[in-house]
């Protein structure tokens, strides 16, 4: 069975700026999932401005891998949908969060932290180092990704220290940032990608869109025995009084 990706997008600067539109007409989603299927995962889109944000219960039921793009308008997420995508997480689903996602609402929720970071829009030239070659979201990619304009992310950016840190991101400014990292929610793993400045092509990159489907394949692999929690009267072996 294939993986099932539901690529969001909240598909606003598309619309509303001239450049976004030029280089991601049908919408940074639309590029980004019919990539993945091309790659033999089975994807669709959801946008914000859909009734419940396109994720409506059916769609998140039958979502094994949820990527998230966000950048203008975080505070017009419901928070049901919200909850419910929380609750997916927790259940096995796989996140990943690309790049102003950082401070999207579900992913604050996940991390505990503010997401906060420094940020410059400057047509910085951007080099990706992979720090864990080992690693299977590396997988296919050299010793670095080098993006010729990206928007620069700093240091210090408030999340908990990652489970595994896999990209660490050099700027033509001197920035460095932490830009693949990992996390382990519940039965759920979530990866956050820095990536992908809506002015710029970043996601018609080859190694750009090898990462994300090293992603889809890392994040929804999950499988693992489903602990039962709460009262349990019957106790598995014999209590011996003492």
């Amino acid at each position: 069975m294939k993986t099932r990706v539901t690529v969001w997008n909240e598909y606003r600067h598309e619309r509303t700026n001239e450049k976004a539109k030029a280089i991601y007409p049908e919408g940074i989603h639309a590029v980004i999932a019919r990539s993945l299927a091309d790659s033999g995962y089975d994807t669709k889109g959801a946008t914000l401005d859909e009734p419940q944000h396109g994720l409506d219960e059916q769609t998140l039921n039958n979502t094994d891998v949820l990527i998230w793009w966000g950048h203008m308008a975080h505070d017009e997420v419901d928070d049901r949908i919200v909850e419910k995508v929380h609750e997916r997480v927790l259940q096995g689903m796989g996140l990943i969060v690309l790049h102003s996602g950082h401070y999207s609402k579900i992913f604050k929720k996940l991390m505990g932290t503010s997401c906060a970071l420094k940020w410059r829009e400057a047509d910085e030239k951007e080099r990706l180092w992979v720090v864990n070659p080992a690693h299977p979201i590396a997988a296919g990619i050299g010793e670095y990704i080098e993006l010729e304009q990206e928007e620069m992310y700093g240091e210090h950016f408030d999340i908990p220290t990652p489970d595994e840190l896999v990209f660490v991101s050099w700027f033509e400014g001197g920035e460095v940032f932490r830009s693949g990292c990992t996390y382990f929610r519940g039965q759920g793993k979530v990866f956050y990608f820095r990536p992908g400045h809506e002015t710029y092509p970043t996601y018609h990159h080859a190694d750009v869109m090898r990462v994300i489907a090293n992603a889809v394949q890392w994040c929804g692999a999950a499988g693992g025995a489903k602990p039962n929690y709460g009262h349990i009267p019957v106790p598995m072996e014999a209590i011996v009084s003492r």
